[in-house]
């Protein structure tokens, strides 16, 4: 027994090469969906964060934790900063919010976080605007 092969192009595209091309398209149409997805959230992310900061520098002792903080932000935007401090053994030993209320875009500010317990960090949680 032998399998017939058809003449090439007589009868059209065979079933395979239909499907083939169907998942190809429906592929490449979820594949720009997708990229057209991860922009949207991308761009609303960095767009939408009108307040950014950065610890430059901080400074420990027995009650508090000094933090030099950079922080941007956009012209006449007012917002808070969520700092917080661990001990050694990792648990958190002080949390605060501290408020940006200058029109500069711009502010450069020392801030004294209060610790339960000596604290050996300065994290920077986040930033958000009012």
């Amino acid at each position: 027994m032998s399998t017939v092969q058809l003449p090439e192009g007589r009868y059209g595209r065979s079933p395979d090469e239909r499907a083939d091309r169907r998942l190809r398209i429906i592929g490449a149409v979820m594949g720009a969906a997708l990229l057209a997805l991860i922009g949207y959230f991308a761009f609303h992310y960095v767009g939408g964060n009108r307040i950014s900061a950065e610890v430059i520098a901080f400074d420990t002792s027995a009650g508090a934790v000094e933090v030099h903080l950079e922080v941007r932000k956009d012209s006449g935007v007012t917002g808070y900063c969520t700092l917080r401090s661990q001990a050694e053994d990792g648990t958190e030993v002080g949390r605060a919010d501290f408020r940006f209320d200058q029109d500069a875009t711009r502010v450069d500010k020392v801030v004294t976080l209060r610790t339960t317990a000596p604290g050996t960090t300065a994290e920077l949680l986040g930033c958000h605007a009012d």
